[in-house]
């Protein structure tokens, strides 16, 4: 039985997994605080991005709530990166804005439990 995927969040998850492991290569080279602070919120979402892959197709608030999150996880782990990297801020409360969005989100998601939903089989 093939399952369908939404292709953008599968891209994401394997994006987002290499980040981390990049992130806490750096931070145990270099001892920096921000790089080990995203490592583990990337690989977190890593495999949370491929079950939103798997949830996307054929359902909006799977796809909302997975772009909001990931558009979050850019900002919150952008941030961080762009201070150790650059020594500045992706833009003011970019990392504030990232973590709301992120927790954004996962309520919707969460709120698709909620919701009655018609299983497709």
């Amino acid at each position: 039985m093939a399952v369908e995927l939404y292709r953008p969040f599968v891209i994401a998850g394997g994006l987002s997994g290499a980040a981390a492991l990049a992130a806490y290569a750096a931070s145990a080279h270099s001892g920096s605080a921000n790089l080990g602070t995203v490592a583990p919120l990337l690989l977190a979402h890593a495999p949370a991005l491929l079950v939103f892959a798997m949830l996307a197709p054929g359902r909006m608030a799977a796809r909302l709530g997975g772009w909001i999150t990931f558009l979050g996880l850019i900002l919150f782990c952008g941030d961080l990166v762009t201070r150790d990297i650059a020594g500045t801020r992706l833009f003011p409360y970019a990392a504030p804005s990232g973590g709301t969005l992120m927790i954004l989100g996962w309520l919707v998601i969460a709120c698709m439990g909620i919701m009655k939903q018609k299983v497709s089989s």
